[in-house]
């Protein structure tokens, strides 16, 4: 296949391209800096400059490509009102730009990285692709709502004809993963983790390369118009942070700040700026955290896609090369 990527550099992306090429696919990467893609370039991906600004400079690339993985977007929580519009645009402009490039291209495949946050909070209960949110309710922070907006244009295109299919991953770890959770979780298994916070978010955690291999699954065999979930087992953080600890042969911390204290502190974090630790925003990681569940079932995908995520403790442990 020939198939273009956006966020070719990304955690989840980069690991879907190095699958791509060891299947012998070609790889078209979009990506912001060309000159800095040594890794893509090193794999034979034509690399092609590109912020996803403009529908028009996206089509051209795309031309006489198989399909379209759309995988570029922002994931932060806890950002400040400045850094709305950012996001906005990289969550829900690209995906309109990039979507509209794609059917402009004729592309016969798209395959749209959504995120199982679109859900919202599931309140402790493991729901699947058929769930739908009231977005009445608010929601938790801005990645949230970019995200779940971008959803609803995904769905907008298959119902207008586009032959989108989309990937929902849960929480993605293993080695290379920077994100606040994958720091805690390689700080538990080193010993390095100083205290404990809102450890009672519940996740669906997800191994890169697994996840690779269902996004290939369902570039391949995925039906055009469905959703698809690709995650793990429905644990709390601190279950995780547990495991990760143990594997390292380490304890965790024994500080663990009060859930209350950091609801009577978020609404003085902006003062602080983001020093002492204390995130610019700590009413939206609070927001976004405290008692949550983030839960959803890959059942859909097991039985269509051949989805077999491995446990979270074998995961870890091949992230952190234990045992």
């Amino acid at each position: 296949m020939r198939v273009f990527v956006t966020g070719g550099a990304g955690f989840i992306s980069s690991t879907v391209v190095r699958e791509l090429r060891a299947r012998g696919d070609e790889v078209s990467a979009a990506v912001r800096q060309p000159d800095r893609a040594h890794a893509l370039r090193d794999l034979g991906c034509r690399l092609v400059g590109t912020d996803l600004s403009s529908t028009v400079e996206l089509t051209g690339p795309m031309a006489g490509c198989d399909a379209v993985i759309h995988a570029a977007g922002s994931y932060r929580v806890g950002i400040l009102d400045r850094d709305r519009p950012a996001m906005a645009d990289s969550n829900v402009g690209a995906t309109t730009r990039v979507i509209a490039a794609a059917r402009a291209a004729g592309i016969p495949r798209i395959l749209y990285l959504s995120t199982v946050n679109v859900f919202g909070n599931t309140h402790g209960e493991v729901v699947d692709e058929t769930f739908r949110r009231d977005p009445k309710g608010g929601f938790l922070s801005w990645y949230d709502e970019t995200k779940y907006r971008a959803h609803l244009i995904a769905e907008a295109q298959i119902a207008g004809g586009a032959p989108v299919v989309i990937a929902m991953p849960g929480q993605v770890y293993g080695p290379g993963d920077h994100s606040a959770v994958g720091q805690q979780l390689a700080g538990a298994f080193h010993g390095r983790l100083a205290y404990l916070a809102l450890t009672d978010v519940g996740l669906c955690f997800v191994h890169v390369d697994d996840m690779a291999a269902g996004l290939l699954a369902a570039l391949d065999r995925g039906r055009l118009g469905e959703s698809y979930v690709f995650d793990g087992e429905p644990v709390r953080l601190i279950d995780a942070l547990r495991i990760a600890a143990r594997l390292g042969g380490h304890r965790l911390p024994a500080l663990s700040v009060p859930t209350r204290l950091l609801g009577l502190m978020a609404p003085l974090s902006g003062a602080l700026g983001g020093r002492l630790g204390v995130p610019a925003n700590l009413a939206e990681v609070f927001s976004a955290a405290d008692g949550v569940t983030y839960w959803a079932s890959h059942a859909k995908a097991s039985r269509e896609l051949g989805f077999a995520p491995r446990p979270l403790e074998a995961g870890l442990s091949d992230t952190f090369g234990a045992g």
